[in-house]
């Protein structure tokens, strides 16, 4: 077997345990069950798992756990219990220790106290704090992308698919940049049936051979908002644009795609500081 052909071979596992720890993440993921996914022993599939993503299993599987825990505690009136009970944890003190190590703040106080906080309105119907937006001409910018289907939470999935294809087949670089495009209003379509794309620039050399397919950024003026925090504070900071700025700023919407650019990774650096440029198109 030739080196060309054994990535192959390891890009369509990889595949396959991605997408089964997305879907199975209620239930034990050990070493062994998904080294069973990916046919190989676990001492093997390990190191090539950690070789293509920068982190083990063990740290994939908390940090996707947490981040899903995350989006239920923001977005839901789940009891934190029953938040950490799916999340696979034994009791709620653990939980709130693990989370709180993450977050920097328990479940509970997150929830009243999060980022996303910031966004709410007060009692006289005005938002708790001020946001920079600043209006930037984007050019038109060709991507590769992997399609995601389902609750915009959940794009993760098809990054992860996106990652892994990418570093399997060698064209992975350092200076592609990471973009996600939502193509429907979740306040109007049911979140199972949501559309979004997994993305990154300096495509133009990568065959669109599945699972990818070409995209394309249209040029133009953006409201940009640069978001400091997890993803799942992020719907807030799309409602306060909406809302209030753009109401406020004299420009009209352009009937393009929203899209959002992530400038760290989660891999590497705490939920709390991750920074993402949400673009508004703008008339």
């Amino acid at each position: 077997m030739n080196g060309e052909t054994a990535w192959a071979l390891y890009e369509t596992r990889l595949r396959r345990v991605s997408a089964y720890i997305h879907d199975h993440l209620d239930e034990e993921l050990d070493m062994e069950r998904l080294a069973g996914i990916a046919c190989l022993s676990s001492y093997h599939w390990h190191r090539i798992y950690r070789a293509i993503y920068g982190e083990t299993l063990a740290a994939t599987v908390k940090r996707l756990r947490l981040h899903r825990a995350a989006g239920e505690i923001v977005s839901t009136e789940l009891a934190v219990s029953e938040i950490a009970k799916r999340s696979g944890y034994p009791n709620l003190q653990s939980f709130n220790r693990i989370f709180k190590s993450v977050y920097g703040m328990p479940p509970a106080r997150y929830r009243k106290e999060g980022s996303h906080a910031a966004f709410q309105p007060s009692p006289d119907g005005k938002t708790k704090a001020m946001f920079d937006v600043t209006i930037r001409e984007i050019a038109p910018t060709e991507l590769i992308g992997v399609a995601h289907s389902g609750p915009y939470m959940q794009i993760g999935k098809a990054f992860e698919t996106l990652f892994g294809t990418l570093y399997a087949r060698g064209l992975a670089r350092p200076d592609m940049r990471m973009i996600g495009l939502y193509l429907d209003d979740p306040d109007i379509v049911p979140a199972e049936q949501l559309r979004s794309i997994a993305c990154v620039t300096g495509s133009a050399e990568v065959s669109a051979e599945a699972p990818f397919e070409r995209r394309r950024i249209d040029g133009g003026d953006y409201a940009v908002l640069r978001h400091k925090g997890p993803y799942a504070d992020m719907h807030k900071a799309y409602q306060w644009l909406y809302a209030e700025w753009l109401p406020k700023s004299g420009r009209q919407l352009k009937d393009s795609v929203m899209f959002e650019e992530y400038l760290n990774n989660p891999r590497d650096v705490p939920p709390t500081q991750l920074l993402t440029e949400i673009h508004m198109p703008l008339v």
